[in-house]
């Protein structure tokens, strides 16, 4: 098979960035990754990077939807559309999320999922699934639907968990009746759980984190903080996220959900290496024709899109986002303390490790997969490539 390679660019690595190197393709895996100039041997296909930045690709561990269309439907060609719409901007591997629904909607979103992954080609990786609920804290339940929002019920996350072999990541409320024994139970088949939607307080997160309870799911956003009990204040997740070292935190960093100022903190607090930047997006996200407008969700809930954000129709909290990934790394770099390195790292290797899979993904390293981006400075990606294929140029 012909080697590729991959040369004239700034490469990213999780370190710093090359002024000038590339990357050596073979079998879909990195074969090398070189700094300065390369000397073709004749036999390799040349891709000159011309300058732009050459980046492992980005790994979007929340995401519910895109382009018109939610991972809910239970559709394969739709759930196979939302996936090259995030591929588009860079998401080289993406976790389908799935939001707190009745059993039926639930499964069947699961298996639409699945059906999408047996005939998908020249898409992006689907490592797992997301289960985002439906086991909540009522008052912290943000934009999921309360109809469905309910306390841990065995039988039915045991149905779940015994019928798909491919969930990846559960979020629900730790401190609710039966969380920790079903946490147990989870982990036992490998599944990573998350803190998300919770008003548990300082010591029951902490608790949580002991039961293996390892990142919380878009830190602030509907997870408890600093409260009065009886005139007493007492810390909640948000503070336990920060005290815990090695408790990882994911952060919409859409610009709208955190304003700089606590984007700053987060970064200054937990650093790159417990930062995963996630974009949370619905199905609104790239639909430019639905800003100021209601906008009715595929799980039947409504929401308004201004401002580039998903709000509730009350406008009393947001309401997922409608960011891609490329937009994540341009927020962070806009702040002046994070430089595009470590940027790119909270949406490549601390995600990959947050999963169990920087030993394929997440760097430019021999022997990973070859996912691999090209953008310019703006962060517009112009070349995707996946296992070493490519799966979307611009113009092309």
């Amino acid at each position: 098979m012909e080697r590729t390679v991959i040369t004239g660019g700034r490469v990213i690595t999780t370190e710093r960035t090359m002024a000038t190197g590339g990357v050596v393709i073979g079998g879909g895996r990195i074969e090398s990754v070189f700094e300065g100039e390369y000397h073709a041997q004749g036999a390799e296909r040349i891709i000159d990077a011309a300058g732009r930045f050459i980046s492992p690709g980005f790994i979007d561990l929340h995401v519910h939807g895109g382009g018109g269309d939610d991972f809910m439907c239970g559709e394969a060609d739709k759930v196979a559309a939302i996936c090259r719409f995030h591929m588009r901007h860079g998401t080289t591997s993406i976790v389908p999320t799935l939001s707190s629904a009745d059993q039926t909607v639930f499964l069947r979103a699961m298996e639409g999922i699945n059906e999408a992954l047996g005939t998908m080609t020249d898409g992006p990786d689907v490592p797992g699934l997301h289960l985002e609920g439906p086991y909540f804290a009522m008052s912290q339940k943000g934009a999921q639907d309360p109809r469905f929002v309910r306390n841990p019920d065995p039988a039915e996350y045991m149905e779940v968990a015994d019928r798909f072999s491919n969930i990846l990541r559960w979020s629900i409320a730790p401190e609710l009746p039966g969380a920790l024994e079903m946490a147990a139970v989870m982990k036992s088949r490998g599944i990573r759980m998350c803190i998300g939607h919770s008003d548990a307080l300082y010591d029951e997160a902490v608790k949580a984190y002991e039961h293996g309870f390892d990142t919380i799911i878009h830190f602030y956003s509907c997870v408890s903080t600093v409260r009065r009990i009886n005139a007493y204040r007492h810390a909640g997740v948000v503070e336990a996220g920060y005290q815990l070292d090695d408790m990882m935190v994911e952060v919409i960093a859409d610009g709208k959900h955190l304003p700089a100022s606590l984007l700053k903190l987060i970064y200054k607090i937990k650093g790159p290496d417990r930062i995963c930047l996630v974009t949370d997006a619905i199905s609104a996200a790239g639909l430019d024709h639905v800003q100021g407008e209601i906008y009715s969700q595929t799980c039947g809930t409504n929401i308004v899109i201004e401002d580039s954000v998903a709000k509730l129709p009350d406008r009393s909290a947001f309401a997922g986002s409608v960011a891609t990934a490329d937009r994540l790394v341009r927020t962070m770099t806009a702040l002046d303390e994070v430089p595009l390195h470590e940027a790119v790292k909270m949406l490549t290797a601390t995600p990959a490790k947050n999963i169990g899979l920087f030993g394929r993904k997440g760097s430019l390293a021999p022997g990973k997969d070859a996912d691999i981006l090209l953008f310019d400075g703006d962060i517009n990606i112009s070349m995707v490539m996946v296992n070493g294929k490519i799966t979307y140029e611009t113009g092309k």
